[in-house]
């Protein structure tokens, strides 16, 4: 039994490395996680205060927009032309630089178009289909429209309506 207290008190060393490591991980932690934290708020901070009226800023939302004024703890974006949004300016995620483009190029929606604006080309021989719905009779009717091997082409066959008393019994 007297020799179960001798190896015990040898052991004593491991006391003060565990009250080292004690010590140690709150501050890896302060270090690694609470001060960067703390660095990035106060800049973000910083610049939702500095934020001043033309600016091209970024809503935490995603949405692009231009500050036109700046309240105590509100501002007012404009998101498209003449249309005024109230935010608070913790929605605002950073301010954008001036070579960001302000409008999204659209070219490839011209393309599809004709000039009209309501005819589009879908078919693969290059004729014309009509899409509008106001019933002009510009375009060839389908029975007229010869397919590939000069043949008319069929109508699809729809739905016939039955009444009562066609049904069978």
């Amino acid at each position: 039994m007297g020799s179960d207290i001798i190896l015990a008190a040898g052991s004593g060393g491991s006391g003060s490395f565990n009250l080292l490591l004690l010590l140690a991980v709150p501050l890896v932690f302060y270090f690694l996680l609470i001060r960067p934290q703390s660095k990035r708020r106060k800049e973000q901070m910083q610049m939702q205060n500095a934020m001043e009226p033309g600016a091209r800023v970024l809503t935490t939302s995603g949405i692009r927009a231009t500050v036109v004024s700046v309240d105590d703890d509100g501002i007012v974006l404009e998101i498209a032309d003449g249309v005024e949004v109230r935010f608070v300016k913790q929605a605002v995620m950073q301010v954008l630089k001036d070579d960001d483009p302000e409008e999204l190029d659209d070219e490839h929606d011209e393309d599809a178009e004709d000039e009209d604006g309501d005819r589009v080309d879908l078919s693969k021989d290059g004729s014309e289909v009509d899409l509008s719905k106001d019933g002009d009779d510009e375009a060839a009717p389908a029975a007229d429209v010869a397919g590939e091997d000069g043949e008319p082409e069929s109508k699809p066959k729809g739905k016939a309506k039955v009444e009562a008393g066609d049904k069978p019994a």
